[in-house]
């Protein structure tokens, strides 16, 4: 919530975990097929004789109950007003159906597909290249990563050679393949566009997409995104577009993430993340100029879990996190999901910087659990002027703290309106957000806003904002 708000034109999924490797994953060869395409290239179609049979179309349905027959339907007035024939919305049930794409991963029938392609699913049926059909069993599914395992009961498949996603650069070539709206099992290139790419659509924030800009549609989503060697690199789960179909613009969960992922729903039968229990942000520009910061570096820490491991590691919100064990962290998401990826109950060393002064803190990690967040605006009540912000503000009382969705303990005014024109729109502020702090002094009235702004001087206000479940700081440039 550097810029709180974020716009998203259209998608069609969600995100993932951090890499790991186990042996489930490794089952299989990592070797490069023998028909991989290289050199001066004319063609990929040896590359797609090699994958395109590991790749599955995923069919699933689900039974949904029918409104029930209105009851004025048995009114003689509103039956006359019809002509007398009004036709009758029985009860009962009817079938959703969902199209998808997946990857056979093991030769005795794994399959590796997004959650969002099965969820809520009571009939799965895979389709092979072969056009051969098996009832397929749900292994496990985790919302967060949007990854999802299938079995099916059949030997000696055609399997997907699992790439390494952290050697992918920019510029790489590659293939998307699945079945967009359901024409039939397609093949689409392109290159990748970017990497550790975020949509702001996950629920747990592990995202660390490979973009690309290989045509991706409806349909696609759980298929393979393969490099010209034939290896996996990405399942296709994501597309942003203005238009409901494919602009260049797609998201494809990184195999290292999706290996993780999948080893632990194998093995385990669902999906363990550690936590840090801290509120974190990347440092820009404006919160460095905020800060006092001479360099934009580290990962800044918004808010602390009271109990929690970096609380009692002695972590303070205000604290500039550097290095992870001893490697530079610059990338408030890459630190999340490199701490989520590690084993739970893990020791790991943050070094710090406070008020100037870096030192070293061992945190041991615990099992991340996230609440559902809430978000209702609070009912007007007379608030502070708009003043040098450009929101009117009151104080946050026990009553608003349950409308909004932040804690009853919670300190600081809540925001009822916000001059659209003004320096606190311009940084993403919005009603129902309740200001902590400013400037890192606590607020609880508006007396207590002005002195803090009226000791900002040149720099931009700070302010500290939570919004629901998160706590962030947001800089406030008033130029």
């Amino acid at each position: 919530m550097n810029r709180i708000v974020v716009v998203v034109l259209a998608v069609l999924a969600l995100t993932s975990c951090n890499p790991s490797h186990s042996t489930f994953a490794s089952s299989e060869p990592r070797v490069a097929p023998s028909g991989a395409v290289s050199g001066n290239l004319v063609s990929y179609a040896d590359t797609v004789d090699l994958v395109a049979p590991a790749v599955v179309t995923i069919r699933s349905s689900r039974r949904v109950r029918a409104p029930e027959a209105s009851p004025f339907f048995d009114d003689p007035l509103f039956r006359e007003l019809f002509g007398g024939a009004v036709p009758r919305q029985r009860g009962g049930t009817s079938v959703e159906r969902g199209l998808g794409s997946g990857v056979l991963v093991r030769r005795d029938g794994y399959i590796l597909t997004n959650h969002h392609v099965v969820d809520g699913a009571e009939d799965i049926k895979v389709e092979l290249n072969s056009r051969q059909t098996y009832l397929a069993k749900l292994i496990g599914s985790d919302a967060p990563s949007d990854l999802a395992v299938l079995k099916i009961a059949a030997g000696g498949l055609p399997v997907l050679l699992l790439g390494d996603s952290d050697k992918v650069r920019v510029g790489d070539v590659c293939l998307a393949i699945g079945n967009p709206l359901g024409v039939g099992e397609s093949v689409s290139s392109g290159i990748i566009s970017a990497k550790g790419r975020q949509t702001g659509l996950s629920t747990g924030s592990f995202e660390d997409f490979l973009q690309t800009d290989a045509p991706i549609n409806q349909g696609n989503s759980g298929g393979a995104l393969v490099n010209t060697r034939g290896e996996l690199i990405g399942i296709n789960s994501q597309i942003v577009s203005s238009t409901g179909g494919n602009i260049g613009i797609g998201f494809a969960i990184p195999s290292n993430m999706a290996t993780s992922v999948m080893n632990q729903l194998v093995e385990k039968g669902k999906v363990q993340r550690a936590m840090l229990g801290a509120g974190i942000q990347t440092v820009t520009s404006d919160l460095a100029a905020s800060l006092g910061l001479k360099d934009v570096r580290g990962v800044l820490v918004s808010s602390v879990v009271p109990g929690g491991p970096a609380a009692n590691a002695g972590l303070k919100a205000g604290d500039l996190i550097l290095k992870l064990n001893g490697k530079d962290v610059n990338d408030a998401n890459v630190l999340r999901n490199t701490i989520a990826g590690t084993q739970p109950g893990t020791e790991v060393t943050l070094t710090i910087s406070r008020d100037g002064r870096q030192q070293d803190v061992r945190a041991k990690l615990g099992e991340l659990s996230p609440p559902a967040p809430q978000r209702v605006h609070p009912a007007g009540e007379p608030g502070a002027s708009r003043g040098r912000l450009g929101l009117t503000a009151v104080p946050l009382t026990p009553g608003i703290a349950a409308q909004i969705g932040v804690k009853p303990e919670t300190r600081g005014l809540v925001v009822q309106q916000v001059d659209a024109a003004g320096p606190a729109a311009q940084a993403g502020i919005e009603p129902g957000d309740v200001i902590r702090e400013v400037n890192r002094q606590p607020v609880s009235s508006v007396a207590d806003v002005q002195n803090a702004l009226a000791r900002s001087g040149t720099r931009p206000p700070l302010l500290l904002i939570t919004r629901g479940s998160e706590t962030v700081f947001v800089p406030v440039p008033l130029g």
